[in-house]
């Protein structure tokens, strides 16, 4: 179970360094402003240091689940780099999915966004707190 969820928060993370990715550096780019349903460039250019400012909140919880992974992997069971990065992926893969559960409450059309965004960090929560509470 440590490895599933270690391999679902690092997954969780990688795609929070893409969602980083079209927020902050590609989103007035039509093929990234259509994808998060901006109307126009126009709308893309008026929310572009909205969207910049997200995408680092994003890359900053996926640097906390990496570094996360990377304690758990490399710390002895038990030890403080152990218990550092577990409360890492919990803190850091808890927010992705609390994140995720607002953006499915904001609305029906993005039900499959929130998923997409949810699954993983989902998986590595529960799996980590079934592996860590054994």
């Amino acid at each position: 179970m440590i490895l599933a969820s270690l391999l679902f928060a690092f997954l969780a993370a990688a795609l929070h360094v893409f969602i980083f990715t079209m927020e902050s550096l590609t989103w007035t780019r039509p093929a990234t402003w259509k994808r998060f349903g901006v109307a126009s460039q126009q709308d893309a250019e008026t929310t572009k240091s909205l969207a910049y400012n997200q995408g680092f909140y994003n890359l900053f919880l996926a640097v906390g689940a990496f570094v996360g992974v990377g304690l758990v992997v490399f710390g002895g069971s038990g030890s403080v780099q152990d218990v550092a990065g577990w409360t890492l992926i919990f803190s850091c893969c808890g927010s992705m999915l609390l994140a995720a559960a607002v953006l499915a409450f904001t609305g029906r059309k993005y039900l499959r966004a929130a998923a997409t965004q949810g699954t993983t960090p989902l998986l590595a929560v529960v799996l980590g707190l079934l592996a860590v509470l054994q």
